[in-house]
Order: C-alpha cells, then sequence, then structure tokens
C-alpha cells in the first residue's frame, strides 16, 4: 500500500511523526509522504522510524497557494535539501498563520460563541493551530456534532468562519519546492471549484509553470471525479498521486492508506520519485 498524503502533530494531526510511521507499519503500508501544512519539523523523525522498520518514505509539504474560487494546496512530494532553503519561506508564512487564527477567534465571539486564543493553544497541544483544532473546539461546545459539520457549516471556503490566507502564488510554491529537490503536485484537485469545461487548460498552464502530478486519488473525491482526472493526467502528462490526507483523530472519515471511495491507493509507475533511492 501506498499513502502520498498524511499530517502529523507538527501541523494539524494527532499522531506524532513516529506514531505515523508505526501506524503505517500496522497497516501494511510500505510506501509514505508525510506532507505537513507549511512544516518540515516532523520529517528527520519520520525518517529515521520509517528507516528503522523498512518502509519508503518520501518526505515533503504542504503549502497554501493564492487561488480563487476555492482552496489550491500545492505538494512538494520528495524534497531533499529542505533545511535552509524553506525555513525563512515558512517562518513568513507561520506569521501569517497566527494573523489568520487570532482572525477567526474574533469571528467566532461576533458570532456569539464564546472562545478564546488560549483555549485554541491548549487544544493544539503543541501542534502547529489550524483550523482542525477550532473544529474540534466547535464540537467540545457542541455547537456542532462533529469536526466534519464544523468544517461543512463554519470553516470551510465561503463559510461564516473561514479566513483566507495571505497565500504563496503558485509561481513561489513551485520555486521553493524545486529549490528543495522536490516535485510539486496539485494536492485534491477538486477543492479548486473549477468547472470541467476550464480544468484542462488550466491544468495545462499549471505544467507549463513547473506543476509536474496530480493528486488523483485523494480521500475526498468521488470515484467518477478521480475518473476524470486520471484522463487529464494522462493526457497532459502529469504523474498521478494520490493519498487519504491523513489527520488522525481530527478527520476520522480519512483512514491512512485509503483514498476515494475507501479504496487502496493505486500506484502510479510514472512517479519518479518511487524508481529511485531517496
Amino acid at each position: 500500500m501506498i499513502d502520498l498524503h498524511t499530517h502529523s502533530t507538527e501541523s494539524d494531526g494527532t499522531c506524532t511523526p513516529s506514531e505515523l510511521i508505526d501506524l503505517a507499519v500496522l497497516n501494511g503500508i510500505d510506501t509514505i509522504a508525510l506532507t505537513d501544512h507549511d512544516t518540515c519539523a516532523g520529517l528527520k523523525e519520520a525518517q529515521q522510524k520509517a528507516d528503522m522498520n523498512g518502509i519508503k518514505f518520501i518526505p515533503g509539504i504542504e503549502l497554501e497557494i493564492e487561488f480563487k474560487p476555492g482552496e489550491f494546496h500545492l505538494l512538494g512530494l520528495n524534497i531533499q535539501n529542505w533545511e535552509g532553503v524553506l525555513d525563512k519561506a515558512l517562518e513568513k508564512i507561520m506569521e501569517r498563520r497566527l494573523h489568520r487564527n487570532l482572525q477567526i477567534v474574533q469571528l467566532i465571539n461576533e458570532a456569539g460563541i464564546d472562545l478564546d486564543y488560549a483555549e485554541v493553544k491548549d487544544e493544539a497541544k503543541g501542534q502547529v493551530i489550524g483550523r482542525p483544532h477550532f473544529a474540534s473546539l466547535l464540537v467540545k461546545k457542541k455547537i456542532v456534532k462533529n469536526t466534519a459539520k464544523a468544517f461543512d457549516k463554519y470553516l470551510a471556503v465561503g463559510r461564516p468562519f473561514h479566513i483566507e490566507k495571505e497565500a504563496l502564488s503558485l509561481e513561489e510554491g513551485v520555486d521553493l519546492i524545486k529549490l528543495a529537490g522536490g516535485h510539486p503536485v496539485i494536492a485534491h484537485p477538486m477543492t479548486l471549484f473549477l468547472s470541467w469545461g476550464k480544468m484542462p487548460e488550466r491544468l495545462k498552464s499549471w505544467k507549463e509553470m513547473g506543476v509536474e502530478g496530480i493528486e488523483v486519488w485523494h480521500s475526498g473525491s468521488k470515484i467518477k471525479n478521480c475518473i476524470r482526472l486520471e484522463k487529464l493526467a494522462d493526457e497532459l502528462e502529469l504523474f498521478k498521486t494520490g493519498g487519504s490526507d491523513f489527520h488522525g483523530e481530527n478527520r476520522k472519515d480519512r483512514p491512512l492508506g485509503y483514498g476515494a471511495g475507501g479504496l487502496e491507493v493505486p500506484l502510479d509507475p510514472r512517479i519518479p520519485f518511487l524508481n529511485q533511492d531517496n
């Protein structure tokens, strides 16, 4: 089994990098990428644990890209020399994240829900604070029944507590990933909210800007959409990836190792970094 999109406690997951690898072993996964949001902090720990267990580890990251009408996330897969190259850029991203989180707290308070930023930090337990922590608190305060409902009703794009990130341009994201020796891949393309009529031309232009792959088999996608994305990727000669987008207890609907429809993630033999040693 393979999973090329996961998160740990270094961003907004609930498993430490080591626990993530332990779970991968338990689930029979032999190739796994850690792609935390805006940080490389867990990569060394995960790499060491994977080496101890004989698992192929793919160092990665997930970056937010400036885009409308939907969300554009860019995976950087098989990054190698991230120290120094990404550090300064990531520091600025984290400053922007803090400002955004404080704005979300303000919106929640204005809606009549009592929430203090100290509560959010406690909920995060040392993790990089993100929307899943707000979602968890909304569940604890009995505003919603579960975290999925919290996103659907309050935290997703266009919802009352959603604040856009001050994100990178695609050029910046691609350059950072390639400077770190990685491969830029468009994550969960259905969240771009692009029509099927516009999707081919956009993907073509993004390929010309340096994008190399598409996350075709994402756990949040419908099978019929994955099939259409597969066809587009093949037509444009972009390699295909897939992943659970695992967040642990923060997203119980995304079990490790499984993509769309609860099926195992297929392996595209054209993925360049799976045919070479890290």
